[in-house]
């Protein structure tokens, strides 16, 4: 199991580009090393690095991206980000490891990322299992990316939802794993954590300032949800 997977982004899309981005620096275990948009700019970027997964779109000027994955003797691991269903059996014969339909969503790319970094290890069934959390009176440890990862309270700021997966975001790192965000709210210490919205828990020590739609949290604005919102200024106006 690697510490850090090496990616390229291939797209003639800015757009596609930056969502991309947006993804890969979600997860921790990913380095974005290039992001190139042509055919030819990856050939650059995969002689240049020790590339392990190249997210991939197909409809490319010059050369597609079916044409570039033909032309590599040595290919890493290849996620498609296509808008066309129709190359999907096309692709599959080049043995990629996925073929993502855009628009997708964080979710769906995680999955095929985790195609990449789970190879190796132990699938069982092949569904891939809930990620682990314990708990001290000063950090947590959350398994995640068959990784064992120390997360002190002080450093962290919030946790994102989306869908099964949470995003854990620190004053370091941001760390992704399977949890539901409901037990992760059973399991924080209530006098240091606060559910403000059904896809975000907060470090209330990091709590800046709120306002009638959010609270800024490290600089970063949080939406509060209505249900949420009394408690949340009650608690605020205890301190």
């Amino acid at each position: 199991m690697k510490e850090k997977y090496n990616v390229i982004i291939v797209d003639d899309e800015y757009l596609a580009q930056k969502l991309l981005q947006d993804y890969v620096s979600k997860v921790d275990s990913l380095q974005l090393v290039a992001t190139c948009s042509n055919a030819f700019e990856a050939m650059n970027a995969l002689n240049a690095y020790e590339v392990d997964i190249m997210l991939l779109d197909i409809q490319m000027p010059d050369l597609t991206g079916l044409e570039l994955v033909k032309s590599l003797e040595k290919k890493p691991a290849v996620i498609f980000t296509t808008a066309y269903s129709e190359y999907a059996v096309d692709a599959f014969n080049l043995a990629v490891t996925d073929y993502l339909l855009k628009p997708f969503d964080f979710q769906r790319f995680f999955q095929a990322i985790n195609k990449v970094i789970g190879n190796g290890q132990p699938k069982g069934s092949g569904v891939r299992p809930a990620d682990t959390v314990s708990q001290s009176s000063d950090f947590i440890t959350v398994k995640a990316d068959y990784k064992l990862y120390k997360i002190n309270f002080d450093d962290l700021l919030y946790i994102e939802g989306q869908h099964e997966y949470v995003t854990f975001h620190t004053t370091q790192r941001r760390i992704t794993a399977l949890f539901a965000l409901k037990d992760l709210e059973d399991v924080l210490p209530k006098d240091k954590f606060v559910r403000v919205h059904k896809s975000y828990i907060v470090s209330f020590r990091h709590i800046q300032d709120m306002d009638k739609n959010d609270v800024t949290v490290a600089g970063t604005k949080i939406p509060v949800g209505l249900s949420f919102r009394d408690d949340l200024l009650a608690r605020l106006q205890r301190v």
